[in-house]
């Protein structure tokens, strides 16, 4: 991985975190997710005209990833209302990196070597510490936990298809546009059959905050897949999870939940694990 990669995926965790915080503010959750992958389908759409189109091969993974991507968010939209975001947002996140190293050997063929596996496990055990730091000195939740797992599951599943999807289609923009077109349908679809009339005056308080999810989900994601295209899956993804530190500490600016030493000790070692990773790329 190559530090303009490196800096890429950085931004994405930046702006990723950005856009869960602000889906995490709106209390209503459904209305949340409604503006920002309804948002998503606008700005997928506006790009499509002028991104190239995805090659053929590139479409089944495309579809797939859709329909995760949908699981994604309704795990995520209920992780949100049953948890804390700076618990249920380490959690999700930090199940990922894992389990995106063994697929991505077995389909994509890249086994890491023993400098970025080094580096992919210091950063987990750094993500994890973080995870763990926001169950301390309470009774467990275990719904919102299972769904944070649950979650991290599907993450997984869709950095892996999307990984292999964006490299078939030639184009990473076109990729994203056309994603982001088919994968934000979905939720609004299900708002308009819930709240049936009473949808727009339920979205339009919210309709800035939302929209601004959106743009950022939209960058966020884009920056991965186009780093997808230049470096490891388990890699990126283990350095695209860094975004938890920057969840944990909006969480505790923003929402009032504890961060504490150990977060900081955390976030010590997930920076030696990326200063791991950085070495297979100047080697």
């Amino acid at each position: 991985m190559t530090p303009l990669v490196a800096a890429a995926v950085l931004l994405a965790a930046v702006t990723h975190a950005g856009w869960n915080a602000l889906a995490h503010r709106i209390e209503d959750k459904l209305v949340g997710f409604t503006l920002i992958a309804g948002g998503g389908v606008l700005v997928g759409l506006a790009m499509a005209p002028f991104a190239p189109l995805p090659a053929s091969g590139a479409w089944p993974y495309l579809i797939a990833s859709a329909f995760v991507h949908v699981a994604y968010t309704l795990l995520l939209m209920r992780s949100f209302r049953l948890g804390d975001f700076g618990q249920a947002y380490p959690i999700a996140r930090g199940t990922a990196p894992l389990l995106v190293t063994v697929p991505a050997a077995l389909f994509a063929h890249e086994v890491p070597d023993r400098w970025a596996a080094s580096g992919v496990a210091l950063s987990c055990a750094g993500l994890t510490g973080v995870a763990l730091w926001g169950l301390r000195g309470r009774r467990p939740n275990w719904p919102a936990i299972g769904a944070a797992l649950a979650t991290g599951v599907t993450i997984a599943g869709y950095t892996v298809v999307d990984g292999l999807g964006v490299r078939a289609s030639g184009t990473s923009l076109g990729y994203i546009a056309w994603l982001m077109a088919l994968q934000g349908v979905a939720v609004p679809a299900y708002m308009l059959y819930r709240r049936r009339g009473g949808t727009l005056a339920l979205l339009r308080p919210h309709a800035a905050v939302g929209l601004l999810g959106a743009a950022l989900s939209v960058a966020a994601y884009g920056l991965v897949l186009w780093a997808q295209t230049r470096a490891e899956l388990a890699p990126v993804a283990a350095l695209r999870e860094s975004s938890i530190i920057v969840g944990a500490a909006i969480g505790a600016v923003f929402f009032k939940e504890r961060f504490g030493a150990p977060r900081i000790a955390a976030a010590g070692v997930l920076v030696v694990g990326i200063g791991l990773m950085l070495h297979t790329g100047a080697g």
